[in-house]
């Protein structure tokens, strides 16, 4: 203990110098607004980034769509959500403005060599790779493969309610996890945790359910990471975490190795498998452990897409072991988390609006039975066991509006950053006032490593591109008059997107498109999944899970908010707080206010619940 008391008072104060004793000179952002400082350390960080839901609307509101803020140790960086500047960073100057040493150096660490962790030429190779194992016609072979598993979360909560009729209420939040597990475990490795499975354990999934919030816990020590790793050994590394008294720190390091260890032996399973595809049966057997689908999958998942790809690709383009590897963890991170809060935030929307949910479920109702009259297949069971196709479920235009507008209002990400690898302008949409001279500017001057944080949350309430209404849940606003989806840019399968052109019709036409000014987003035009060549390469498969789960859910169980009340007649209240990522908690009394839960009622579906 006492050479862990030296260390941690030597090499810490040693890593917090090297920070804060670079030369100081006169701001280069000087005339860039914004808050003052509010805390030596933390600077505006903790109010950005710590339930800062109202915080972060209130710094646009006054100061525009670029602000100066001030990050740990009084370092400042730029807070953007104009749309002509965050289409230069994310799409037209995307090789100046490259993911801060932070994100890169921790994602490493976490994940290895995969496509979150990689900058440049490795991860152009990663992504050229990848790309196709997203399309549209390997979404459509996946989705009647994986529907076994809404069915078997669509049992697992009907078990748990009343044969009465009664409602029951049910912390949605973990069923949701362990199901968006299974989607991604499944349809990305052809592997299962068996997550669903009440009486079952895996220590994969109770680790990477205990990843982010880990990691959040650890948000103020992230900017040392890349100094750590850049002056000590992995052998002194690995020294400090034993000897650290803050116990997130060592679980995460824990949650790694159990991460690593169950994607090494998955992946070198079925590395085995595609190299003997002649073995004998009961050699395959042998290779072949408890959580492997085999034949169910039939080779449709991501990875096995993947490595096929891989080993048909020419040498200069082939990834390396590590890579692959790299990616196994990414694809379940990246689909997990993000897609367990979009759906339970969905849930909360639909029992908090019960209008919403039965016009989805009538819409359902009637789309799964023209459906079955057009294929002439027989109505055997109930209407709801019937499966749509992709495009059928993809193209329901209520259901699509909600999702849609669910995820710009409420986006399960709210901050990304990037860093300025050389000294460039940026082009604003919108002037901003100077804070030295007063007068309108259209441009900032951004020096060389400099900070650019990109609010998705601000950019997808703009009220300048969305609307004086930008801010209100409103998925009507995806509709026709004629209550048709609105075709976008995106519906047409654009990746990288246009900025500014007007394509999707006259100005003003569809939403976030205001006289031919819009985001570059990926999807519908929202900065939700990004845009240009770092944008969430799996956006498709997870618009297809979240509609998937929810139709299956809401055909036949009713959502109510929690109708329990203490001895005062004080309701049980669920609070989202936005922490980086979205986190539902409930309030005093009920609860404590940081525990992540969404209790909600359940019953199951009477036909009032249609009207």
């Amino acid at each position: 203990m006492a050479v862990a008391v030296i260390l941690l008072s030597v090499v810490f104060p040693f890593l917090l110098w090297k920070l804060i004793s670079r030369p100081r000179s006169p701001s280069p952002l000087k005339s860039v607004a914004g808050p003052e400082k509010e805390h030596w350390f933390k600077g505006n960080y903790h109010r950005i980034f710590q339930d800062g839901l109202k915080y972060n609307l209130q710094l646009v509101r006054k100061y525009g769509g670029v602000i100066k803020i001030h990050a740990l140790l009084g370092k400042e960086q730029l807070y953007v959500s104009d749309p002509l500047a965050l289409h230069y960073i994310v799409v037209k100057e995307q090789h100046i403005y490259t993911e801060t040493d932070m994100f890169i150096a921790g994602n490493k660490l976490i994940f290895g060599e995969g496509l979150i962790s990689t900058l440049g030429e490795q991860h152009r190779k990663q992504r050229k790779m990848l790309n196709p194992v997203f399309s549209l016609a390997n979404m459509r072979e996946l989705l009647p493969v994986i529907q076994p598993i809404a069915f078997k979360m669509r049992s697992v909560l009907l078990s748990q309610l009343p044969t009465d009729g009664d409602s029951q209420e049910v912390d949605v939040l973990p069923w949701m996890s362990r199901g968006t597990l299974e989607y991604i475990s499944q349809a990305g490795l052809g592997y299962t945790f068996n997550a669903l499975e009440p009486t079952r354990s895996h220590s994969f999934t109770e680790a990477i359910k205990s990843l982010a919030p880990a990691a959040l816990k650890l948000l103020l020590l992230r900017p040392f990471v890349p100094l750590a790793v850049r002056n000590l050994s992995v052998y002194w590394r690995n020294k400090l975490v034993d000897w650290s008294p803050v116990q997130p720190l060592r679980d995460l390091r824990r949650i790694v190795e159990i991460m690593d260890k169950s994607s090494r032996k998955i992946f070198f399973e079925k590395k085995a498998e595609l190299e003997n595809p002649t073995t004998e049966t009961i050699d395959n057997e042998a290779i072949k452990s408890e959580g492997n689908l085999g034949d169910r999958m039939k080779g449709k998942d991501i990875m096995t897409i993947l490595l096929k790809a891989n080993a048909s690709s020419d040498s200069t383009e082939r990834l390396t072991e590590a890579e692959l590897l790299g990616q196994m963890n990414t694809v379940i991170f990246a689909g997990f988390e993000t897609s367990t809060i979009a759906i339970s935030r969905l849930l909360y929307i639909l029992a908090s609006e019960r209008t919403v949910q039965a016009r989805i479920r009538n819409e359902l109702r009637r789309a799964k039975l023209d459906y079955a009259a057009s294929r002439d297949i027989p109505l055997d069971g109930s209407w709801n066991d019937i499966e749509l196709p992709y495009d059928v479920l993809m193209s329901l235009p209520y259901l699509d509006a909600v999702v849609r507008e669910t995820l710009r209002v409420y986006p399960p990400t709210s901050l990304l950053s990037r860093t300025a690898r050389e000294t460039t302008t940026l082009p604003l949409q919108y002037p901003i006032l100077s804070a030295t001279t007063g007068e309108k500017v259209n441009s900032v001057v951004v020096p060389e490593g400099t900070t650019v944080i990109i609010s998705i949350l601000a950019a997808n309430h703009n009220k300048t591109v969305w609307g004086e209404d930008a801010s209100e849940w409103r998925p009507e606003r995806w509709l026709s008059d004629s209550g048709e989806r609105v075709r976008l840019n995106q519906d047409r399968e654009q990746l990288d997107g246009t900025f500014g052109d007007g394509a999707e019709g006259s100005a003003g036409a569809t939403p976030g498109n205001r006289g031919g000014v819009k985001y570059p987003g990926v999807y519908a035009s929202m900065m939700t999944f990004l845009g240009g060549g770092r944008a969430c390469i799996g956006f498709k498969f997870a618009e297809m899970e979240i509609k998937q789960i929810i139709t299956t859910l809401i055909s036949c169980m009713h959502f109510s908010l929690p109708s329990l009340r203490d001895e005062n007649g004080n309701k049980k209240e669920i609070y989202w707080k936005m922490n980086g990522l979205q986190v539902p908690v409930v309030q005093p009394p009920f609860g404590d206010g940081k525990t992540a839960q969404v209790p909600l009622d359940i019953r199951v579906v009477h036909e009032e619940d249609f009207s």
